[in-house]
């Protein structure tokens, strides 16, 4: 673990802070015991016995991808280059959360599979299904040891703890409910935690903007600061498109191409439609319907998460003076990690020069909800990808059901252990953001063109799959250490793209790495017979297994294509209006 100055704490946080705090924390705690009380066998640890209803499924959906990086990393991104973040709301979840409930679901749910790898399985076969099992299980391990490690930063900062103590207290927390109540203790926190964080980040919003003159004074304050040096131009940060600033391509064309195709498809769907930890919520529902509403659910607040998390980083960048200063080019003593003020720091200083004690213990708490949110999906999703797809399969087949709910409490325990340790890799990275896009290269793109591949061409053969998996996981780890600083300091700088570009260029070049020698394989290699492809390849699977019966009878509001157009039509007005 990498040594932290002690420094005064960021927050002065006082008796009514910590009475909030400890409040939440015997909820969080209280909802595990409750949740242990319905686990009878390990669908009821694992998925919750498939019985949540959607508006559950949705809303944990959304909480589950809310979590550090979320929240820190679109605030940093916001106070940094402004408006072009909303790009990972508006092309680069939206359009593929719909996608999913609209035609991916049906499949998920429909043939009774407990994880996206058990799927892969199904389809391709033990090698697609070992490769993408293993990658997940890696992925979710470095991916919980990042929200760990914001979270240890930040409550170093908060409350002055040492960072190693902070990462102990927030681990045992998450690990004594997802312990004790499986899937359904974690998505009913993460229901709680939705709402928690939604009503310590809104107040910080309204308070902002009245602060600096509403929206035409903080728009007045960016361009004043632009003209000065500071930042990018204030156009390039007061509108979304072509998004330069994001992307880091001097080309106008090449970023929004570098959006489109690598943010808004091949990361964006990659992510939302083959990540376990997002599918899981709605494999956990009481339909198939429910299945394919969550996402659809989950998008309408998706779609006003950037007001609450890039808004306040834009406000921090012109009313927080450190911010200020390192937006300047200056380096300022301090921040959440003792060596600095950086981009990430942008939430927490805004929190401590707007809020009074109050408001701020419901602050802290929001934040704290958040990070335990993403790291509980982690850990849930990586228990049962650990205990179904690798133990079950591979180590220790056939064994009674309690013996494999047992594997899974082990691997929940050990997964937070392995996680404080990748909360010390975490660290070694100057952008966690884009630290988290690469590896969302390595991992999702990859598996999105394999997974896209099969389900609409019979054709392609369990070969194809694996291969096409492999490749294009190499593939994209090249491209990112021949960049310049797209994997930190282990990059070679070869290839002159760098940041999120570098991880747009690595997950597109995963992308049709994967494709196109999947085809070639497929080409050369035997299919499986078309009869075992049922439920399998949207082709060969009856309209009436894709859809509900009974969804025909409901009113236009819940049903599963009404919800999904009228959100594709707000999504548009956004991106046209910023």
């Amino acid at each position: 673990m990498p040594h932290v100055t002690p420094l005064a704490t960021i927050i002065d946080a006082t008796w009514v802070d910590y009475l909030i705090l400890a409040t939440y924390f015997a909820f969080v705690l209280g909802i595990g015991l409750l949740a242990r009380r319905g686990i009878s066998d390990s669908v009821d640890f694992f998925l919750s016995g498939r019985r949540l209803p959607a508006w559950v499924a949705g809303l944990a959906f959304i909480s589950a991808n809310l979590g550090a990086v979320e929240i820190m990393g679109m605030s940093a991104n916001g106070a940094e280059i402004g408006l072009p973040t909303v790009h990972y709301f508006w092309v680069g979840a939206i359009p593929a959360m719909l996608f999913l409930g609209v035609v991916m679901m049906p499949f998920y749910y429909g043939s009774k599979v407990r994880s996206v790898p058990e799927f892969m399985l199904r389809r391709f076969g033990p090698g697609a299904h070992l490769v993408n099992a293993i990658s997940f299980a890696i992925a979710q391990l470095l991916i919980a040891g990042i929200n760990l490690y914001l979270l240890g930063t930040i409550l170093h900062a908060m409350l002055g703890w040492s960072l190693l103590l902070s990462l102990i207290v927030s681990a045992v927390i998450v690990l004594s409910y997802i312990t004790l109540g499986g899937l359904s203790a974690a998505i009913y926190n993460e229901v709680l935690q939705f709402f928690v964080i939604v009503a310590s980040l809104l107040p910080l919003t309204l308070i902002g903007l009245h602060r600096v003159g509403g929206w035409s004074g903080l728009t007045d304050k960016i361009t004043q600061a632009a003209d000065a040096g500071h930042g990018p131009p204030a156009e390039q940060q007061l509108e979304s498109w072509p998004g330069q600033a994001l992307t880091g391509f001097d080309s106008p064309l090449l970023s929004v191409i570098g959006i489109v195709f690598g943010l808004g498809f091949v990361l964006s769907f990659g992510y939302w439609t083959t990540n376990f930890v997002e599918v899981q919520r709605a494999m956990a529902t009481d339909s198939i319907s429910s299945a394919r509403k969550t996402p659809i659910i989950g998008a309408y607040p998706k779609m006003f998460v950037p007001f609450i998390t890039i808004i306040p980083g834009m406000i921090a960048a012109v009313l927080v003076s450190e911010i200020a200063r390192v937006k300047a080019g200056e380096t300022v003593a301090g921040g959440a990690s003792g060596e600095g003020v950086t981009y990430n720091d942008s939430l927490l200083y805004l929190m401590r020069d707007l809020l009074p004690n109050g408001l701020l213990g419901l602050a802290i708490t929001g934040l704290l909800a958040a990070f335990m949110a993403g790291m509980a999906a982690n850990v849930s999703a990586f228990n049962t990808v650990f205990s179904y797809d690798l133990w079950q399969d591979y180590v220790v087949k056939d064994r009674e059901d309690v013996y494999y709910l047992k594997v899974g409490r082990i691997a929940t325990v050990a997964a937070v252990a392995i996680a404080i340790f990748t909360a010390g890799l975490a660290s070694n990275f100057s952008n966690i953001m884009n630290y988290l896009q690469t590896l969302f290269g390595f991992f999702n793109a990859p598996l999105f063109a394999t997974f896209i591949l099969g389900m609409f061409w019979k054709r392609m053969t369990p070969t194809a799959g694996w291969v096409g998996l492999v490749a294009g996981t190499l593939s994209a780890v090249t491209v990112a250490f021949l960049s310049e600083d797209a994997f930190g300091s282990w990059s070679t700088g070869a290839i002159p793209i760098s940041g999120q570009g570098a991880a747009f260029v690595a997950a597109s070049t995963a992308f049709v790495v994967d494709v196109a020698l999947s085809i070639v394989v497929s080409f050369v290699s035997k299919p499986k017979p078309v009869e075992q492809l049922r439920g399998l390849v949207y082709s060969e699977t009856p309209v009436e297994e894709r859809t509900d019966p009974h969804e025909a009878s409901y009113p236009w509001y819940r049903r599963t294509v009404p919800l999904a157009g009228i959100a594709l039509v707000l999504v548009i007005i956004l991106n046209i209006v910023f």
